[in-house]
């Protein structure tokens, strides 16, 4: 790979992700090396990723026995990355390596083919992963030492295929095709869709990497859950006693009224990781904001599950006719001035465009300067997105 044009590790100012006592997140408890965490700590870290936990006594029991958890995760190379998959996944994969998990991340491109993205095209899929993965690299993922691995589907199959479709076969055996068709929202389809016979197999297949990987804990998003606790009746099936634990994400709203998650297909509904600053702008001041609403108001949900996160804070700059300046150090903090209308959309709108741009910084920086990673976005952009 060319050289940086600069020696700054991307997004080092990254703020801490741990939690403190309270559970608020803190820069001062992360300096704590992991070995020195207590178990309470360490499980508000792990915990905190999730806004589901299939089990919590088993999450604390796993940390307490085993010093090095395996976390497993994964994602389709389906086209351009947006915030929620590029930030919310290195702010979650940093929390679990900073609590001593070690992360797996499954380079699902063979499943991506199953599912028809970039039109079946392996090469076009393999491409988007490599860019899908730079893009992690530059926002500030702590990739250092071997706390997170990534792994493609199609070579560790291929490499291990005789652990891998015994296990396919045997979970396919064990469940009636109702069973399995209530897992289609992982590949973002439904009940109803006519579906092809690789979309049949695609759960099978998703359960067993979780046995396959010896995955400790399933970090994926809600709209994976029903895959993970086909996992864990199949353990009840085949008298397993350690289950897989299901740690699920919260799923970001697109940018307009009414959409329950962003969507690649539609630029409008959401803020890819390489977007200029300007084209971050006017999606942000075209978004869905009413006053005093916060249920349903995505420009909210940004700042609890991106800037809170990662800064610890939020920032508002406006007129002292206005309020003057103002820092929020906690989300309901905000979410009181949001609703007594002490804080407008017209001045949330900019201080959050502004931190976003932060964040995105870096890798506009990376894709910009690194020769390699301009190629990789220069062909992602030329593909045709489908489903």
């Amino acid at each position: 790979m060319a050289e940086e044009a600069s020696d700054q590790i991307p997004g080092q100012n990254m703020q801490s992700l741990s939690l403190n006592s309270e559970g608020q997140e803190s820069s001062s408890s992360c300096s704590n090396p992991t070995n020195e965490m207590t178990l309470e700590e360490k499980f508000k870290i792990v915990r905190s990723v999730g806004e589901e936990c299939i089990q919590e006594d088993e999450l604390l029991n796993l940390l307490a026995k085993k010093p090095e958890p395996i976390c497993y995760d994964g994602f389709e190379p389906s086209g351009r990355m947006h915030i929620a998959q590029g930030v919310m996944k290195a702010i979650s994969v940093n929390k679990m390596t900073s609590a001593g998990c070690k992360v797996k991340i499954w380079v699902a491109d063979w499943f991506a083919q199953l599912n028809n993205k970039m039109g079946g095209d392996l090469k076009k899929i393999q491409t988007v992963g490599q860019y899908l993965i730079e893009i992690w690299k530059a926002v500030g993922m702590d990739l250092k030492g071997d706390k997170v691995e990534f792994l493609w589907s199609s070579e560790e199959i291929n490499s291990r295929a005789h652990e891998y479709w015994p296990l396919v076969m045997d979970i396919a055996r064990r469940n009636k095709l109702p069973r399995i068709m209530r897992c289609c929202q992982i590949m973002g389809r439904s009940e109803q869709e006519e579906l092809t016979a690789a979309q049949i197999l695609y759960p099978c297949m998703q359960c067993a990497d979780i046995f396959f990987l010896k995955a400790d804990i399933c970090q994926l998003g809600m709209d994976q859950r029903k895959v993970n606790v086909l996992a864990r009746e199949y353990c009840d099936d085949i008298k397993r006693k350690n289950k897989p634990i299901i740690l699920s994400h919260h799923m970001l709203p697109g940018l307009q009224q009414g959409q329950e998650k962003m969507s690649k297909s539609d630029p409008s509904s959401s803020i890819f990781m390489e977007d200029a600053e300007a084209e971050v702008n006017v999606k942000i001041k075209k978004a869905y904001c009413p006053p005093k609403i916060v249920k349903g108001n995505p420009c909210l949900e940004y700042i609890k599950y991106l800037i809170f996160p990662w800064f610890n804070e939020f920032k508002v700059e406006r007129d002292a006719k206005n309020g003057g300046d103002k820092t929020f150090k906690s989300f309901e903090e905000l979410i009181a001035d949001y609703e007594n209308e002490e804080l407008h959309p017209g001045d949330l709108k900019p201080a959050l465009s502004k931190a976003l741009n932060e964040i995105l910084q870096p890798v506009r920086d990376h894709f910009t300067n690194n020769p390699t990673a301009r190629d990789l976005l220069k062909k992602v952009k030329a593909y045709r997105v489908t489903r």
